[in-house]
């Protein structure tokens, strides 16, 4: 059966741990600077955590056909199993997270929960409520950081999994808004339908007009409203003392959501503006601050 990357050659442990670093380095530059705030113990473990996300997130796009991908998730649901019977299955990732759940309680129900969410969403054009884009978000980018709080053995405290939650919600909001131009040159609406009728936003304007379709730009605002009101509401979680040391590292993974809705504030909610598609100079130095405040 093919796996989420037909080209990837399998070596030992140490190989595997490279092949995820440098993915997570490739295709998520910010989970990346993050890193280097996790104890060097469980950086391996952190690199096949955000690698597995990272292929899990790469199917739908790399695929000519739902069924493929769907095959392709197949196989992530047997490596797991393969991971929990001890006999990992001879991928990369599947290597790593197989060493990483040796040295930590890493519930295999959540990265299944992780693989579901995904397929579901294979030939899904949009979301028609805000709950359901909500529910996914819980079931892909707050199941990731349940599974760092595991990682890093903070997975006891309701507290430190509520406030991922919601740092998790608005996590995903801020990354469909990223990629709104180009899931709209692919004909797909990100923002739920809910908020975009509201605003009178025509789908076929988005898809070919951009930023110049009516009522977008208030759509956008709304969405990204939701989704500030979900970091504050972690933030409110540690207003009185700050984020536990132990568990700092997986809320600076809120800094970068942070940083990109000042920035969609000052492009006036333009999610189409082309420096919204560049790198932040400031935001190694945001998340070195936050690791040192413990705020975020």
């Amino acid at each position: 059966m093919a796996t989420g990357n037909s080209a990837v050659s399998v070596g030992g442990t140490s190989e595997a741990n490279v092949y995820c670093r440098e993915l997570v380095r490739k295709h998520d530059y910010e989970a990346y600077l993050c890193s280097y705030f996790y104890p060097r113990a469980v950086q391996p473990g952190y690199f096949a955590l955000r690698a597995f996300n990272i292929e899990l997130a790469m199917i739908r796009e790399t695929v000519s056909r739902p069924i493929i991908g769907k095959m392709r998730m197949q196989f992530w649901r047997d490596a797991i199993k393969s991971i929990t019977d001890n006999r990992p299955v001879k991928h990369p990732i599947a290597i790593a997270l197989h060493e990483a759940s040796q040295q930590a309680k890493l519930p295999p129900y959540y990265l299944k929960r992780m693989v579901d969410a995904r397929d579901e969403d294979l030939d899904r054009e949009s979301h028609m409520m805000l709950e359901g884009v909500t529910q996914y978000a819980e079931s892909t980018s707050s199941t990731l950081l349940y599974l760092l709080l595991s990682l890093l053995q903070q997975s006891h405290s309701d507290s430190l999994a509520h406030a991922a939650s919601h740092v998790g919600i608005a996590q995903s909001f801020v990354t469909l808004l990223r990629a709104l131009p180009f899931h709209a040159t692919r004909r797909r609406m990100v923002i739920p339908v809910e908020i975009t009728a509201k605003h009178g936003v025509r789908q076929e304007d988005v898809f070919r007009m951009g930023s110049d379709a009516q009522g977008i730009d208030d759509a956008v605002f709304e969405f990204a409203t939701v989704a500030n009101d979900h970091i504050l509401t972690a933030r409110d979680t540690f207003k009185d003392s700050g984020v536990p040391g132990e568990a700092m590292p997986v809320f600076l993974s809120a800094v970068p959501v942070v940083s990109f809705l000042g920035r969609l504030e000052d492009a006036n909610f333009n999610a189409f503006a082309p420096q919204l598609q560049a790198r932040s100079w400031r935001l190694p130095l945001s998340i070195w601050r936050a690791s040192r405040s413990r705020r975020f």
